[in-house]
């Protein structure tokens, strides 16, 4: 059964950063691009960044470049998304996604598992 558990959401004053943190099991995991998306209330899920399978491509939303780093563990299994200079904008539950795709994907469509998310709140 695959699983993706988040952590390292909270909360942070505007300004802070946060880690997330995506622990993969039931999948090969070096065989799966991975992504980051948010969630903010009455909103629709959205695309935060993605990584390719060894690390070596990634992508961001233009809202969050040169401020997040997506990077990625295969030995560990896990994906990071490093937050810095975060904003009340940012508010929003974190989710991560796997996909079999062989190249970084932006849109939601094509990722196969979802973990369940973690609440990240910026307070201003």
């Amino acid at each position: 059964q695959v699983q993706l558990v988040e952590s390292g959401g909270g909360l942070v004053q505007a300004g802070g950063s946060l880690r997330l943190s995506c622990a993969a099991s039931g999948l090969t995991f070096s065989r799966y691009c991975m992504g980051w998306f948010r969630q903010a209330p009455g909103k629709e899920r959205e695309f935060v960044a993605t990584v390719s399978r060894a690390g070596v491509t990634t992508y961001y939303a233009d809202s969050v470049k040169d401020r997040f780093t997506i990077s990625r563990d295969n030995a560990k299994k896990i994906v990071y998304l490093q937050m810095n200079s975060l904003r009340p904008v940012d508010t929003a539950v974190y989710y991560c996604a796997a996909d079999q795709s062989e190249t970084p994907q932006r849109s939601l469509n094509p990722y196969d598992y979802w973990g369940q998310g973690t609440q990240v709140t910026v307070s201003s």
